[in-house]
């Protein structure tokens, strides 16, 4: 392994809580300039050219926002030098992406390990050990399945391992919506109906909302958009405009009325319809957010999660499997992803596990598109779930005020790496 200097390089990055009392136009001198530099970064070549034009800025002296652009970039550009040299040959364009590996499994190659490593640490934001991952993620699973079974036993699906009654319940006709206009029309209105409950709560578990974060809700696609098969897509609401997430029910078949409730809560409320204005809010620079990419999903499962710890699925169990089953798809994608990569599985035993502790692919994805998507970007679905769980960590056993100021904490300025999100709940 090519080692660096990581203190050096990573110097400066952990600022006090409380920023000094600097002038508003000097922060915001020193933001434009950042900007400037942030804009024309990918044009320098080499990592350490670019952290080298780093150099003279000072987070402390930054508005929180730009705060987190220069010390969430920095870091990754120590991480993508470190990247570089242990695997060349990869994309350099932006964040370093190695190069498309001739056999699945990034232990194959001699600085595999370390590499896998860096990466998790990339998306994550702090540091992971790959075989801890692992076993988190193994107790994950686990504890779903657990659920799983108990639930499955009480509605009368007992027999066979908890993928294999997920087939059966998925295809069971008593939860399917028909496949016309009426049936779409009804899966629609149902998802707005349990839309319409969490923006009543969704203030009470994350704190104050940008006020276009509630004009939201779940439309049908044109007919042309079904039958085209394009996939369920996003308008994010904006001061001017509503938010909208377009359902995908080409194959309302495959999306039993149970599965959809979750949707709900990870793509409208409180799930990305909150993150992300927020974020567009802060002026996140699209280098933060490209170095960051798994923080949006981990953010809209946490979502998720907080509607079911909060009573969502009270009395529901059905759709508390549909809940679990969600869960499943994200904590198995991320344990096949530290099992090929880390664990050395191959991507049979990796195939099998997918069919024995989910059974049913996510509508979106096959299980052999997962496989691929795993297989060519090593660490990015074991480091979405990863962000889920901490996050999950940040916000365990607390309610009321010290919820909401926990997820403000998450959610404040937009995107950042889980180690500038402190367990008390504060913004490091």
């Amino acid at each position: 392994m090519i080692a660096l200097d990581r203190r050096a390089l990573l110097g400066g990055l952990v600022a006090s809580a409380a920023l000094p009392a600097i002038p508003a136009h000097a922060q915001a001198g020193a933001h434009a300039k950042l900007r400037e530099v942030l804009d024309g970064l990918n044009a320098i070549p080499g990592y350490d050219a670019r952290l080298a034009r780093l150099e003279p800025f000072d987070a402390a002296a930054l508005a929180p926002s730009a705060s987190l652009d220069l010390r969430t970039i920095r870091s990754a550009l120590a991480i993508d030098s470190q990247l570089a040299r242990l695997i060349p040959g990869g994309k350099v364009e932006g964040p370093y992406r190695l190069p498309s590996p001739a056999e699945p499994g990034l232990w194959r190659h001699p600085n595999g390990a370390a590499a896998f490593a860096l990466l998790l640490e990339r998306h994550v934001g702090e540091r992971c050990d790959p075989d801890a991952a692992h076993r988190r993620l193994e107790r994950t699973v686990a504890g779903l399945g657990a659920r799983a079974d108990r639930l499955m036993r009480a509605a009368g699906f007992g027999k066979g391992t908890v993928g294999d009654r997920f087939k059966a319940m998925f295809s069971d006709p008593r939860g399917l919506y028909s496949d016309d206009d009426t049936g779409r029309d009804a899966a629609v209105a149902d998802m707005n109906r349990w839309l319409d409950k969490a923006r009543r709560v969704t203030s009470a578990l994350v704190g104050p909302l940008p006020p276009a974060s509630l004009d939201v809700s779940v439309r049908r696609m044109s007919r042309a958009e079904e039958a085209a098969g394009k996939g369920g897509y996003r308008q994010i609401p904006t001061r001017g405009q509503s938010g909208v997430y377009f359902v995908d029910l080409k194959q309302i078949r495959r999306r039993p009325r149970w599965s959809l409730h979750s949707v709900v809560h990870h793509e409208l409320l409180p799930g990305h319809m909150v993150q992300l204005p927020i974020e567009a809010e802060a002026g996140a620079h699209s280098l933060r957010i490209a170095y960051l990419p798994v923080f949006a999903e981990g953010w809209a499962v946490h979502a998720e999660q907080l509607m079911a710890d909060h009573g969502a699925y009270r009395g529901a169990p059905l759709e508390e499997l549909g809940h679990i089953h969600w869960l499943l798809f994200r904590a198995v994608r991320g344990l096949i992803d530290t099992g090929i990569h880390h664990r050395r599985w191959s991507v049979a035993q990796a195939r099998a596990e997918l069919d024995r502790l989910q059974g049913v692919p996510a509508y979106f994805a096959s299980f052999e598109q997962d496989l691929d998507r795993v297989t060519n970007e090593p660490a990015v679905r074991a480091a979405e779930a990863l962000v889920w769980l901490g996050l999950a960590d940040r916000t365990r056993d607390r309610s009321g005020t010290m919820l909401r100021k926990a997820n403000q904490a998450i959610l404040g300025h937009g995107r950042k790496p889980l180690r500038l999100i402190p367990d008390d709940g504060s913004v490091a």
